[in-house]
């Protein structure tokens, strides 16, 4: 996970100090109207929905138990209202972007995820390319059946790409942003998923690149500190490395790190 003083930094501390919101066995109305509000604010992009505009029918069923939370994610997504936001006038690779972001919680890592969803798009139509998200063996693992998608591009976890954290920034520009907020139409990680290179991370308050971490200075060396477990017999012991990496090896150290199950605790200028 990242460290407090640097999602402060990078403006993520409302994502790495929330909770995941899970509807448990035994729940309450509570439980399920908390579940309701987490579903909108994801799916929706953070997008500001008028009582009119909600899914009445979809609510009643999750409320009574009939319905899972996946397929009432399921039932947002497929809605005319999510059309009418994010599908209608939007370009096809911006509206992609914003599925993998609102369904997956994470940024597309390359240019054949693209390819793929919309060539899917192209032969088997809207509904196909939604539930390929839902049904994915990658949403079942994360999410299952009752737990609402959230932002977990962030946070360093198995099966990750290295290249997702950066490219995570391009599509999050806050908590109190909105994903229609901003020049919505355009797909934002054209231009790097068509080079394969790393998106820069900019500071969500001010649009500015993080000093010093992604300015991509030659010789520029980089302090390093991460999180390792070590095994000594029955125990298991968590102890705390420092790296100083320069920067042409930067992308491939985090690489073999993130492949280790390590947890990177901070990336500063040394």
């Amino acid at each position: 996970m990242t460290s407090t003083m640097a999602a402060k930094q990078l403006g993520i501390e409302s994502i790495t100090e929330s909770s995941r919101v899970e509807l448990r066995p035994h729940w309450t109305e509570e439980d399920a109207q908390q579940v309701i509000r987490a579903a909108y604010q994801q799916v929706f992009g953070n997008e500001y929905l008028m009582q009119s505009e909600r899914l009445t029918s979809a609510e009643s069923l999750l409320r009574q138990g009939n319905i899972t939370v996946r397929d009432f994610i399921r039932g947002l997504a497929l809605s005319e209202l999510y059309r009418e936001k994010f599908f209608y006038g939007m370009a096809q690779t911006r509206f992609i972007e914003l599925n993998y972001k609102h369904l997956l919680g994470r940024a597309p890592y390359d240019e054949s995820e693209i390819t793929t969803h919309v060539n899917l798009y192209i032969n088997q139509g809207y509904q196909a390319e939604i539930e390929s998200y839902l049904s994915s063996q990658e949403y079942v693992e994360n999410f299952g059946d009752s737990v609402v998608p959230f932002h977990r591009g962030f946070a360093t976890q198995r099966g990750q790409k290295t290249v997702g954290f950066s490219r995570m920034f391009q599509l999050y520009r806050g908590s109190a942003s909105s994903d229609r907020a901003q020049n919505h139409q355009s797909a934002k990680l054209t231009y790097d998923l068509a080079r394969n290179t790393a998106s820069p991370v900019r500071t969500a308050n001010f649009g500015r690149s993080l000093s010093g971490v992604t300015s991509g200075e030659r010789g520029q060396i980089y302090r390093l500190r991460v999180s390792q477990s070590a095994s000594r017999g029955p125990q298991i012991r968590n102890g705390i490395r420092e790296y100083q990496v320069p920067y042409e090896r930067l992308s491939s150290t985090l690489q073999k790190l993130n492949k280790r199950g390590t947890k990177i605790i901070s990336l500063d200028p040394a």
